[in-house]
């Protein structure tokens, strides 16, 4: 079952048993992924789009909810945090920081990276090999330790 149904299904969940929260951060969702489908003019939309969505959309949320705690908008930032952690749920499980120290360390050795002049070839294949299980901000911060 791609991403997209069990998104769809999730929201007929909600709408049953009444969650408001988890209906609307579902139902954003569901329309990025319908704008990305007329955008690209194609009737099927593959997991990896999805998830670059929700990995999107929780990275909007988190920024939202860091504004909002900063004008002391407690009210408006819980409802952020908590429409990030439903939408999380869809992600696939992301990697420990020891699981994406591993990965990159097998992705520098593949591209015989020696230092941090060589930091955009590492991310390039690392942001592409990752995608889903860590966001690129951690992939950053762990290759620039790794390379230096």
């Amino acid at each position: 079952m791609s991403l997209e149904t069990t998104i769809s299904d999730a929201i007929k969940d909600a709408m049953r048993a009444k969650d408001k929260l988890a209906l609307d951060a579902l139902r954003a969702v569901k329309s990025q992924v319908l704008l990305l489908k007329t955008e690209a003019k194609d009737a099927e939309v593959s997991d990896e789009q999805v998830i670059a969505i929700l990995q999107r959309m929780i990275k909007q949320r988190k920024d939202s909810y860091d504004q909002f705690m900063a004008q002391n908008r407690t009210d408006l930032a819980e409802v952020e945090d908590a429409q990030s952690k439903v939408i999380a749920k869809y992600l696939p499980a992301q990697l420990s920081p020891e699981e994406l120290e591993v990965e990159l360390k097998k992705i520098i050795s593949e591209t015989a990276a020696d230092g941090m002049k060589d930091l955009g070839k590492v991310m390039g294949i690392a942001s592409k090999a990752l995608a889903g299980k860590s966001d690129g901000k951690s992939i950053s911060t762990m290759a620039k330790q790794l390379l230096s």
